[in-house]
């Protein structure tokens, strides 16, 4: 595509670099305006939308800061931050272990087979979003259960770069209020984040380029937020929680369709 610059001489535009652009910023915009309604979701969304365009590696580098920027805001905004760390700090050494250590074949191993477990990933959790068992846990449970839901969630999180599975179920059977909980979100999705940095820092899935791209995509992701929260007070939450999971299941089942004919 020709364009004219700021004095009038000619350049040329790559047009599938502008296109590449401009569907990465609105992922991050329609990512943002989920976690902003509903206080996660911006990797799920993220990934799951990337990963249709990009190879899943690429994808996962793409959203690091703009989860690493919303989630230590909702982190920090929290009122229990010493508690929590010190309940969850079993969990997130889980985590740490299981994206560094996992036993599920690693984003770096294969773009595409990280896409059919992404849509493995993605069903699952839009499943359990519209069936909600109840789920309620015991101390002497949470003990030995919240490193065990850690690695798994890690394991997953190096696999398909979403850390939903199964660290959101387990905060929720916490039963913890409704702020203690957003920030538990918050500081566990940070650490998860954290983690898948250093996962695709040493598969080599890591470099300057791609976090330039992920700090443009800040922007877009911060403007979905702020759209997002607003949203919120305009929707019912039976209508966007229902809307949400099954477009999830929608987005896990075309991307496990495709990973499968491949």
């Amino acid at each position: 595509m020709i364009a004219l610059d700021d004095h009038g001489r000619v350049t040329i535009i790559d047009l599938a670099s502008f296109t590449s652009t401009v569907f990465i910023g609105g992922v991050f915009v329609i990512a943002g305006g989920v976690k902003g309604m509903a206080g996660l979701g911006l990797p799920t969304v993220a990934m799951g939308l990337l990963s249709l365009a990009l190879p899943a590696s690429q994808a996962a580098s793409l959203l690091l800061l703009p989860s690493l920027v919303t989630n230590v805001w909702q982190a920090l905004a929290g009122p229990a931050l010493a508690r929590l760390t010190r309940r969850l700090c079993a969990m997130w050494l889980g985590v740490v272990a299981g994206t560094l250590f996992g036993i599920l074949p690693s984003l770096g191993a294969g773009a595409e087979a990280g896409k059919g477990w992404l849509g493995v990933v993605l069903i699952a959790y839009g499943a359990w979003g519209l069936l909600r068992p109840p789920l309620d846990l015991t101390p002497a449970q949470e003990r030995w259960l919240g490193p065990l839901a850690g690695y798994v969630t890690g394991a997953i999180t190096a696999a398909t770069g979403v850390f939903v599975v199964p660290a959101v179920p387990y905060l929720q059977a916490l039963r913890l209020s409704k702020e203690e909980l957003v920030q538990g979100l918050g500081l566990s999705f940070t650490v998860s984040t954290f983690a898948l940095a250093g996962h695709l820092y040493r598969a080599g899935g890591l470099d300057g380029s791609g976090l330039s791209l992920s700090a443009a995509a800040v922007v877009p992701a911060l403007a979905g937020l702020w759209l997002g929260e607003r949203l919120r007070r305009r929707m019912s939450d039976r209508t966007f929680r229902i809307g949400f999971y099954v477009a999830l299941m929608l987005l896990g089942g075309a991307m496990l369709m495709l990973a499968l004919r491949r």
